[in-house]
């Protein structure tokens, strides 16, 4: 796997890429290297820097001049959650264009405004959007392509997909969007590529230099996120996620936390309100989140997510607080308390980070969101009240004497 990752943001190959797409070509066959939506990213797939298990990510590398633009047109996907986000050279997000902002097409209508148009015809839930080279007008489904100031014309763009409600289907059960670029006045279709490149493909002296140059990056990226000197068991801020493809509808909190043989991780908090369309619920529908979720992740990279448990994959009690309990199966005890919901510690070699997300929270909620904690630079323990995560380690004994209570001293 870890090969795989320099394929994500190879200089060399993203930058033959990039180049490729400069200037008028005939349409890519679908296997070519200049096809459409080339890279595939979740948790099976490509699985770096922090994913979330319930989502997966395409992303297509461009270049573009002053005055040219790629134009991306598609279908709503059936889903909690899609949006376009670009990226500039630093992997640090440029724009970000979520459903709910995207308007439909003329004689369209959008499911994550109008929960109604979701029974309509795919024919009748379309869409447009527009990269710029320049300021973007969202008003007009534009967003900006290349990051201001930076010295060359590259960058990336991702549509991301969380929780398609038929789970067989990562896309949402539409096409990924079509693309068609305008270049030096002159209009290039690309079609999208039959599969993701083949890892194995790409080999060699400057595939080695560019995935090592990757590998810096997202290192650095990471080190940053969480210091090594950051407490254990203790959700924080972190200092940055940049050079992390960081969705710019998410913020996180995490911890530090590390094994050790009979030892594990009881993490417990209020969870927010959330619109669950697996249970043919509408995102739409009123709530304090669109979507949270708590993963687990290797602190090495690529930085790969273990697993996930999704608002939709959580126990709650009558109150509303769930329970989490990182550990390897040796350390849990052949029953207990089904209100608990289990996340695997996976290698037991490797440190981890324990992520809790927000994404988009509503006007009401917000003082209490993640966002609002990093929006001030104040303690997310403070600002977020009963929904901060307390997070306790704890011996499988005690655990299986008392449960998740004895361990957290209540």
């Amino acid at each position: 796997m870890h090969s795989v990752v320099a394929l994500i943001v190879r200089l060399g190959c993203v930058l033959a890429i990039a180049v490729g797409f400069a200037g008028p070509v005939a349409a890519d066959p679908p296997d070519s290297p200049l096809c459409a939506w080339r890279f595939m990213s979740n948790s099976t797939v490509l699985n770096v820097a922090f994913p979330d298990a319930n989502s997966t990510y395409w992303m297509m590398p461009y270049a573009l001049g002053p005055g040219d633009s790629i134009e991306l047109s598609g279908t709503y996907p059936a889903a909690r959650y899609f949006s376009l986000n670009t990226y500039g050279t630093d992997l640090d997000t440029v724009d970000t264009l979520r459903d709910n902002q995207i308007a439909p097409d003329a004689g369209s209508a959008n499911p994550f405004v109008d929960a109604s148009a979701a029974s309509l015809p795919a024919a009748r839930q379309r869409w447009h959007a527009r990269l710029v080279n320049g300021p973007a007008d969202h008003s007009r489904n534009e967003l900006q392509a290349v990051a201001s100031g930076q010295g060359t014309p590259i960058g990336f763009v991702i549509v991301r997909v969380y929780v398609p409600t038929d789970p067989g289907s990562v896309s949402g059960g539409v096409a990924l969007p079509e693309v068609k670029l305008s270049i030096a006045g002159a209009e290039v279709p690309s079609q999208p590529c039959a599969q993701p490149f083949d890892p194995a493909a790409y080999t060699g002296p400057v595939a080695d230099v560019a995935k090592a140059a990757f590998d810096r990056a997202i290192a650095a990226a990471a080190s940053g996120a969480f210091p090594g000197n950051a407490p254990e068991a203790t959700f924080g801020n972190p200092a940055s996620t940049s050079g992390l493809f960081p969705n710019g509808d998410n913020k996180y909190i995490g911890t530090r936390i590390s094994y050790q043989p009979g030892r594990l991780l009881v993490v417990r908090g209020k969870a927010p309100t959330f619109p669950d369309t697996r249970a043919g619920q509408s995102p739409t529908d009123p709530s304090q989140v669109r979507y949270w979720s708590m993963c687990q992740n290797d602190l090495r990279s690529p930085y790969p997510v273990v697993a996930c448990a999704a608002d939709f994959q959580t126990a709650f009690d009558e109150s509303g607080y769930y329970t989490y309990v990182v550990a390897e199966p040796a350390d849990l005890p052949a029953s207990h308390d089904p209100g608990v919901t289990v996340i695997p510690w996976g290698s037991t070699d490797v440190d981890k980070v324990l992520f809790l997300r927000n994404m988009t929270p509503s006007a009401e909620f917000y003082p209490s969101s993640i966002q609002a904690s990093q929006d001030s630079g104040s303690d997310p323990a403070t600002t977020m009240g009963p929904y901060y995560p307390k997070a306790a380690y704890c011996s499988a004994e005690t655990f299986a004497a008392g449960g998740a209570g004895a361990c957290l001293g209540g």
